[in-house]
């Protein structure tokens, strides 16, 4: 019997990252390229990421900084300071990958853009995160997830399929931030993969406004060809203790909602028996749903829809599926530890032979290796090291 390959843990081992990244899309695109078995070294400011400082806090120290930062190196460097721009070249040159998400330009000011850095070694992948991209009228606008989703036309899109609004929604998900995240670890593994066929890298160029446009498929299809009417929506239903979503798709889901509610007789009901005229009855399809669910608690409702084939569940808070066992079961959950202790963060979503690939347990503290980064890769000496910090061009703790 052929014997099955071993599982894969750490598909990226051996490969150097160099993370120049702070704030949300960078970062969390490190470390997932971390959990994958990349050594990457995080390159912070003295004072270090901002986001060390953003709460939750806990003894004053930031487990929303640590989820995205798990699992790295951290070394302390004053990038503008005349002895510290050679070791960041040389760090670079002995990398496989740079990562930064600076305002385009603002790298190559400070002598670490992509063609400096890719003459001495042209076998690397460099990647630049940015708002509106790289070469382009809109480069040199400033950009965060909140300011691109308004000029996306994401946040209007949100608010034409809500009721009663005098202004645009309001959302606390930086979605744009975590899809460019997603697309620039994407393109950095494909340029790998380039690599090892041509033998040479690139400069890779993802921002958040073509990321954030990426999701919005239908609406792009529909402002180049407008349709009469709002597509119809799943709403949230009443039930005798909070609210459930029904979502019946397809014929043998409405079978379902029909069984389900004690309703056969909707199979022959003209306004609602094709999928053509639910569509045009759509208000009165989940009316006629709720006056069952409202009679019903939500666990209920939840289990007999699910039973009954049709795609049902209750509204929770991020906590209550936190609770779900299923995430323990998929291992979906790292512990992380920092200073203050241990707390949970998400692993990435998937698994390369029955293994899924996890955070780090460490969150480095600022600085915490710079003299290790330095004296092992680089070879300076404990002089040298205690006279760079003397000078401010470096931070050891």
């Amino acid at each position: 019997m052929e014997q099955a390959p071993p599982a894969v843990s750490s598909p990226l081992q051996g490969l150097r990252v160099v993370d120049f990244t702070a704030m949300m899309a960078g970062p969390t695109c490190a470390r997932w390229l971390a959990d994958m078995g990349a050594e990457v070294i995080k390159i912070e400011p003295l004072e270090g990421d901002y986001m060390r400082a953003r709460p939750p806090l806990r003894e004053g120290h930031s487990s929303f900084f640590g989820h995205m930062n798990a699992g790295k190196r951290s070394v302390a460097v004053d990038l503008k300071h005349p002895r510290a721009a050679p070791l960041v070249h040389e760090l670079c040159a002995r990398s496989d990958v740079v990562l930064e998400a600076y305002r385009p330009g603002v790298m190559t000011r400070l002598g670490f853009g992509p063609e400096a850095l890719r003459e001495r070694n042209p076998r690397l992948v460099y990647c630049s995160i940015s708002g509106f991209g790289q070469h382009n009228s809109a480069s040199a606008r400033p950009a965060y997830a909140a300011a691109v989703h308004a000029a996306s036309g994401y946040y209007t899109t949100l608010g034409d399929y809500q009721d009663g609004l005098d202004r645009p929604p309001n959302s606390g998900i930086p979605l744009a931030d975590m899809l460019t995240a997603i697309y620039a670890a994407m393109a950095i593994q494909t340029a790998l993969l380039e690599r090892a066929r041509r033998g040479h890298g690139c400069t890779i160029d993802v921002n958040l406004m073509d990321s954030i446009m990426s999701v919005l498929t239908l609406e792009v299809q529909s402002a180049q060809f407008p349709q009469p009417g709002r597509r119809p929506l799943y709403k949230p239903l009443k039930t005798l203790d909070g609210f459930v979503i029904v979502v019946a798709v397809n014929e043998n889901n409405f079978r379902g909602v029909c069984a389900c509610t004690g309703h056969p007789e909707w199979l022959q009901d003209p306004l609602l028996a094709t999928d053509r005229s639910r569509q045009q009855n759509w208000d009165l399809y989940l009316a006629r749903i709720e006056s069952w669910t409202s009679q019903h608690p939500a666990d209920e409702v939840e289990r007999l829809m699910n039973q009954a084939g049709v795609p049902c569940s209750k509204y929770r808070r991020v906590d209550e599926a936190m609770a779900d066992p299923q995430f323990e079961e998929r291992g979906s959950f790292a512990t992380v530890r920092d200073a203050a202790g241990a707390f949970k963060a998400t692993n990435l979503p998937f698994t390369l032979d029955g293994t899924k690939p996890s955070a780090g347990e460490r969150v480095p503290a600022l600085g915490a290796d710079t003299a290790a980064v330095l004296k092992g890769l680089l070879g300076l000496g404990d002089d040298e090291l205690q006279a760079l910090a003397a000078a401010g061009a470096i931070r050891c703790p």
